[in-house]
């Protein structure tokens, strides 16, 4: 059945009245008046009408599900700081003393030039795998009370992932930082671009430009989607990357970083860091008490010393953790009600060297 004109003036109106519903930057709100005019226009033709009306309420959606002004409520204190970072981390008293600082600086921004805006730090750790780069970053998240968004670069060929495709395409959408930013609400979260190292060759030039835009603190006050087609303030996101190392990390992409070493454990710190942390972690996710379950410390050396050659603790936490899976089912299977790993059994339940 024809569709009549009320029907078509009735769809046009909710659109607007969407935008009408949230605050917009005043720029943005004109370029959408220019929007529904075109769409008025092709309202002759009912076939184009309804084409370009599906295409309109699609980017409309994106629009207002952006949070162009709304942001969290930043926590700046460093007692609670140093509380998050130490339950999270052991050692790393280095790390811990940067990120407290630039708790400070914000604090005393904040305190001191109130109507300004605070530009947050870019921070790149580079360290081998397991030396806790991205969990740092999800720690620097919890301490200032702020969203996380992650984005891996592990792969990535292609810049489009990042700042979206045209309309003109008909599958187009926007990058992953408006889709991080849509999906967390707020206009200033930290932002993990992950392993940033590790993305395609034939891909690296073009992502590496894309981050220079990203991360240059007086460009990126503006960043630019192709999807969304209006730029969009960054400039509050604190922004955290990490890498192995950062040989194929363009120079202008570098110059606009803090780089931050993340140091390998040594084995006294393994023994700390499984013992205190791990631990008691894998006994609360395999169903454990802490009577069910225990490692004498005189084993701890023999549990961390085949790993002593791993600059990180991933293997020694899946060790772990396949202890504390093997106990349960023991015990799950009546075979016994609770288990000491020492010197007479320690071979038996971890992996044999």
């Amino acid at each position: 059945m024809p569709t009549t004109n009320s029907e078509i003036t009735q769809a046009i109106e909710t659109l607007v009245a969407k935008t009408k519903s949230i605050r917009l930057p005043d720029e943005l709100q004109n370029k959408l008046n220019e929007i529904f005019s075109h769409l008025k226009i092709s309202s002759k033709s009912e076939d184009t009408f309804w084409q370009n009306y599906q295409k309109t309420s699609k980017y409309i959606e994106w629009i207002i599900g952006l949070p162009w002004f709304k942001e969290s409520q930043d926590i700046l204190d460093l007692d609670y700081a140093r509380e998050k970072l130490d339950e999270s981390h052991y050692g790393l008293s280095e790390v811990k003393e940067r990120i407290l600082e630039h708790i400070s600086v914000l604090a005393l921004q904040k305190n001191r030039h109130p109507d300004q805006n605070l530009r947050a730090p870019i921070l790149l750790f580079v360290g081998l795998v397991g030396t806790g780069k991205t969990t740092m970053a999800k720690s620097i998240a919890t301490v200032f009370n702020r969203k996380l968004i992650r984005i891996p670069f592990g792969g990535l060929g292609d810049p489009l992932y990042l700042r979206g495709q045209s309309r003109v395409h008909p599958e187009a959408e926007p990058g992953q930082i408006i889709k991080g930013l849509r999906n967390v609400g707020v206009k200033n979260p930290v932002i993990l671009l992950d392993e940033i190292d590790r993305v395609a060759d034939d891909a690296l030039n073009t992502i590496m430009g894309v981050l220079v835009e990203l991360l240059d603190p007086e460009q990126n006050s503006r960043f630019s989607d192709h999807f969304i087609e209006y730029p969009f303030d960054l400039s509050q996101v604190f922004f955290v990357a990490t890498c192995n190392n950062t040989k194929r990390i363009a120079t202008a992409v570098l110059d606009r970083l803090e780089v931050i070493q993340m140091p390998s454990y040594t084995d006294e710190e393994k023994i700390a860091i499984g013992r205190d942390y791990l631990f008691p972690s894998a006994l609360k996710e395999s169903g454990l008490s802490n009577d069910e379950l225990q490692i004498k410390d005189a084993i701890w050396p023999q549990v961390v010393r085949p790993l002593g050659f791993d600059a990180g603790v991933r293997t020694l936490k899946r060790n772990i953790e396949r202890l504390c899976q093997k106990t349960a089912r023991l015990i799950f299977e009546g075979k016994i009600k609770s288990l000491v790993v020492d010197e007479s059994n320690v071979k038996e339940f971890l992996p044999k060297w």
